[in-house]
This record gives C-alpha cells, sequence and structure tokens, in this order.
C-alpha cells in the first residue's frame, strides 16, 4: 500500500472527555510516524452521514484507520504502531 495515502480518524463528540484525552495520544503516535490524524465529530457528521453516528457513536471515541475500526474507547498504541510501520510508515526517531 502507498504510505502516502493512509488515514487515520478519530470519531468523537464534542463535549467527551475520553476523545479529548484519544486525541492527544492518537496525535502523539501519529506523529511518531510522520502521519498527521483527522477528527470527526459524529453529531456534527450525522446531518450529512447518519450512518456514521448510528455505527460509532455509542463508542467514541473510535480510531479509524484507512476507513476501517481500529479501536474503539481508548488507542490501542502497540497495534496501531505496528500497523502504520506494516503501512510504510517508519518510526522517526
Amino acid at each position: 500500500m502507498d504510505s502516502a495515502s493512509t488515514s487515520v480518524v478519530l470519531l468523537t463528540r464534542a463535549g467527551c472527555y475520553s476523545c479529548a484525552a484519544a486525541l492527544k495520544v492518537l496525535t502523539s503516535v501519529c506523529a511518531e510516524h510522520g502521519v498527521v490524524p483527522t477528527s470527526i465529530d459524529v453529531d456534527e457528521a450525522a446531518a450529512t452521514s447518519p450512518d456514521l453516528r448510528a455505527e460509532y457513536g455509542d463508542r467514541v471515541p473510535v480510531v479509524l484507520l484507512d476507513g476501517r475500526e481500529h479501536s474503539y474507547w481508548e488507542v490501542d498504541e502497540p497495534r496501531l504502531r505496528a500497523d502504520l510501520a506494516a503501512k510504510g510508515h517508519p518510526k522517526n526517531v
């Protein structure tokens, strides 16, 4: 897979303390591998993508790696590091 196309998205909800904590961890892990994560508020997205909130709204924060659920309620750091490395994002040392 082309490493430039790797997408890491955090699904969040406004006022979610766990989401804010997960974003900090996700940002740090992704930075180690030269990837910039994005975040989507499932409630805001519901206006155009109601399925997103229906599917993931009860499990936020949810990490999506290339559009597929990777982890929820917290960032699975070891697994994410391994998966990013496998996608061609070596750890920046």
